[in-house]
């Protein structure tokens, strides 16, 4: 009782905070057709985050990696005025970071540095944006270095069993496709193709532009304006949410030789203008530690289980585990997930994370790039990028009916993977649930 009384108190407290991420009010403005918004950042770092719409959605599933490699070649293979080596000379002797990176939905080139290096650093940015090179040479090293990466990462089994859980869980749909690419596809591609891509989507009507600094309106303007002088219009793109349900328990197995078997689960969840958004998220990260103290603390089933919320155009639920003992998890797991829907979660554990959330967002948005990512998210997928400055409203809104009422319409039938021995697990357990509950659990 005491630690809910106290977890509540930390609740009101941090009600009365204004959010260290928004010392000075933050604002938007439209340069040429695109919008920029600027959080001023009450310290002397200035980090620039330019959005392009789209992500996996701009190109088909035989060109996968194909934006991952442009947006690297930004800064990696040089622009028309410096090569590679002097581009990043120029960088390294203000200790400035000129990047670039593509996920799902979006991509972003993103600049930072110290305030008084902004004029020399800016041109440098611009460059990678407007005039880059592609050199052939350069090209083909950073593909060599993505096929090299790619294939390192496939040989890891944690890495495996999420590829092979989104190709299954989402096949037919964007979201099965990989912004990395593989390393078939990207061996093939040729720096000419790669350019020539990245021109047709690199248009105002994809853009966003984040600022996180304190810097000066005119200032942000006329820089904005200048960069964008030689950019086209090019034809509006919206990201559409859509929302995945699951009809049925499956159970898809890949025969593996590994140390331990690896699991994993993909099932609904909210998407990202739903009303239960936020109770949804909540209810996840205290199921997580449900999951948690059950599977490994109470039954030794699994070293680091894991539970989460993906949150994109495509929102959906991951449950993963490594284990020896594949039939015992799901024994244990539909019994977590049926008592959790029976008795709901405490008021303790919905103050607790209320708590452990709040407090947890705020530290971890202190740096000028979190804080531009936080926004440039809840721009391009919520449409409103006010809510990573006003969300705390939301969060306290979330009641224990509302989060126990998300927990029980999303949870349900599941898209589960397996990779490992055949000879461990009963698919049945995995497609129809528990046979027998009231049997002791055993593998």
């Amino acid at each position: 009782m005491k630690k809910y009384i106290y977890s509540l108190l930390i609740v009101t407290a941090l009600g009365s905070v204004k959010p260290a991420l928004a010392q000075k009010a933050a604002y938007e403005t439209i340069v040429d057709g695109v919008k920029v918004i600027v959080q001023p950042s009450g310290n002397d770092i200035v980090e620039i985050q330019t959005v392009l719409r789209g992500g996996v959605a701009n190109y088909p599933a035989d060109k996968m990696g194909i934006e991952s490699m442009a947006m690297q070649a930004l800064s990696e293979c040089g622009t028309l005025k410096h090569d590679k080596n002097s581009f990043k000379d120029a960088l390294d002797r203000v200790n400035a970071s000129v990047y670039g990176y593509a996920g799902k939905d979006y991509s972003v080139i993103a600049m930072s540095c110290v305030k008084p290096d902004f004029d020399a650093v800016w041109p440098l940015y611009n460059e990678a944006i407007t005039i880059p090179k592609f050199d052939t040479t350069e090209f083909a090293r950073i593909k060599q270095d993505a096929i090299t990466n790619l294939r390192a990462r496939e040989s890891q089994p944690d890495a495996s069993i999420e590829k092979m859980a989104v190709k299954v869980a989402f096949a037919g749909r964007d979201y099965a496709k990989d912004p990395n690419g593989t390393s078939e596809i990207l061996s093939k591609l040729t720096a000419a193709e790669t350019k020539a891509y990245y021109n047709s989507i690199l248009t105002r009507s994809r853009m966003v532009i984040v600022v996180v600094a304190d810097l000066d309106r005119a200032t942000i303007e006329a820089r904005v304006k200048t960069m964008l002088d030689g950019i086209k219009k090019g034809t509006p793109v919206e990201i559409k949410n859509s929302f995945f349900r699951v009809y049925n328990n499956s159970f898809n197995a890949e025969a593996k030789d590994l140390a331990t078997n690896y699991v994993e689960g993909i099932t609904s969840g909210p998407t990202l203008d739903a009303p239960d958004f936020y109770a949804f998220t909540m209810a996840m990260r205290v199921f997580y530690d449900r999951h948690f103290l059950d599977i490994r603390t109470n039954n030794g089933l699994s070293y680091a289980p894991q539970v989460s919320f993906s949150q994109g155009s495509l929102s959906f639920t991951r449950i993963k585990v490594s284990t020896t003992m594949p039939n015992k998890y799901i024994r244990v797991f539909d019994k977590l997930v049926d008592s959790t829907k029976k008795h709901g979660f405490t008021p303790a554990e919905l103050a607790d994370m209320k708590v452990t959330y709040l407090t947890g967002f705020y530290y971890k948005n202190e740096t000028n790039a979190a804080q531009a990512s936080s926004i440039v998210a809840n721009e391009v997928l919520h449409g409103d990028w006010k809510r990573s400055l006003n969300f705390m409203t939301d969060i306290k809104k979330v009641t224990l009916q509302d989060m126990n009422n998300a927990f029980n319409k999303y949870i349900g039938n599941i898209v589960w993977v397996y990779q490992g021995d055949p000879k461990k697990v009963d698919p049945l357990l995995y497609k129809n649930g528990t046979l027998n509950n009231d049997n002791p659990v055993s593998n």
